[in-house]
């Protein structure tokens, strides 16, 4: 397993720990991060405090594309694998889109249900096809919702701008 999936599973580790003892996550990794065992990568830290800044908006887009599936009926593994899967879709901006997809579905099989992996495909799949109108609604991939909602950054230009006339 390469040093990125090792953070990965450690994210995983912690959101889920988090989710188990109904602890704020904030709290779960500051105490990995000291008992240090395993290791708390920088990368397994970015990755918790990113899912976490970034909750709300992933567990909407999570309900919104997860059809016939509601987040709290999901397994709670597959839950926050797609959480973190989702955040390095949206706002990871060093990481490809197919290497986000795939690391969650190594995940998924290796952690979860015999089905987890083609859900966990199939719906980051369709978080990636949506992706640009995804960053248009207000997932600023520079990881701040509020600049690409705010009017200072429009998605697109105001009708009648005459910007299209020669």
């Amino acid at each position: 397993m390469s040093a990125r999936g090792k953070a990965r599973k450690r994210a995983l580790d912690i959101l889920f720990e988090a989710e188990m003892r109904g602890q704020p996550v904030l709290d779960v990794l500051q105490a990995g991060m000291i008992s240090a065992d395993p290791p708390v990568t920088a990368y397994a830290g970015e990755l918790v405090r990113g899912v976490q800044a970034h909750r709300d908006r992933i567990d909407e887009l999570l309900g919104r594309y997860a059809r016939g599936w509601a987040l709290d009926r999901m397994p709670a593994v597959d839950r926050n694998v797609l959480r973190i899967g989702t955040y390095e879709l949206l706002w990871g901006t060093d990481v490809p889109d197919a290497v986000a997809i795939s690391e969650a579905v190594l995940l998924a099989r290796d952690l979860s249900t015999d089905a987890s992996p083609a859900f966990v495909n199939g719906l980051l799949a369709k978080l990636a096809e949506a992706k640009p109108d995804l960053l248009a609604e207000g997932a600023d991939p520079g990881g701040d919702p509020a600049v690409a909602a705010s009017p200072a950054a429009p998605a697109a230009p105001p009708a009648g701008d005459g910007s299209d006339e020669s």
